[in-house]
């Protein structure tokens, strides 16, 4: 009788969802400049609104400025983390390893996974620095345990469909630099919406667009969330934002892989 242990499929899955992505990992670490430059930018950003605008924008905030610039600048390291997933797997398919990985049965769910996996681990490490400069300048959240846990679950959920939205735009682009400008495209998101500065001091005509793109109700989610204000309903339009994501852009990822590994 054979004391080999049968591997299910969903096993073997899981397994080579995790290789993979400590392969991502792994190729991460040895990018230095662009691990370098996803980590510090936001907390960049973050500095120079907080200490050369803040003063100007600072009426209607609420509060000190910096309470509430560090939401959105959260959001800001999610765009910049993912961004390089977009890359990396672009990188992946043109360089051949994808044939490679599919002769040693390894999927492409598992492929895609893995770099999803591997840009939200950058991205809690990137949230974590930017939290730990913003305690440094001034920024004092106030939330409850459960609000606090709330917060970090909204935040991963925006991360996790923000990265496979990436992993998309890798798929879909033809070279490393176009998928790169998938971070200019969440840079511009943040601006139009309650990032920093409040809606109602933009321009009316922009006042639509501002208040119904995903990425608003997300940062006045976490801003209620960590600073205990009320939050209405903010956190299920949110997550209704994250959902529709996170379908379309595993939906969509899947096609594209299927058709370009064709």
């Amino acid at each position: 009788m054979s004391d080999a242990t049968t591997v299910t499929p969903a096993g073997r899955a899981l397994n080579n969802t995790l290789v993979m992505t400590g392969r991502s990992i792994r190729l991460s670490s040895r990018n230095v400049d662009a691990v370098f430059t996803s980590l510090m930018l936001p907390v960049m950003l973050m500095l120079i609104f907080v200490y050369l605008f803040g003063g100007a924008i600072d009426t209607g905030t609420g509060g000190p400025y910096v309470s509430y610039v560090v939401p959105g600048v959260l959001l800001l390291c999610a765009g910049f983390g993912s961004s390089g997933t977009a890359v990396s797997v672009n990188e992946d398919m043109k360089g051949g390893i994808i044939d490679r990985l599919r002769s040693l049965d390894v999927g492409g769910t598992a492929i895609l996974a893995g770099h999803v996996a591997s840009s939200t681990v950058r991205n809690v490490v990137s949230t974590v620095l930017v939290l730990g400069v913003a305690l440094l300048i001034g920024f004092r959240p106030s939330p409850t345990l459960p609000a606090a846990f709330a917060a970090a679950g909204l935040l991963l959920a925006f991360i996790v469909a923000i990265s496979w939205l990436a992993a998309a735009v890798g798929l879909l682009t033809k070279s490393p630099e176009a998928a790169g400008a998938f971070s200019f495209f969440m840079m511009f998101l943040t601006y139009p919406s309650s990032t920093f500065a409040p809606i109602a001091a933009m321009p009316t005509w922009l006042h639509g667009f501002a208040y119904n793109q995903p990425v608003t109700p997300v940062i006045e989610s976490l801003r209620g969330l960590l600073l205990n204000r009320p939050v209405g309903s903010d956190p299920w339009v949110a997550l209704a934002w994250c959902a529709g994501i996170l379908l379309v852009a595993v939906g969509l990822s899947g096609r594209l892989f299927r058709k370009r590994t064709a």
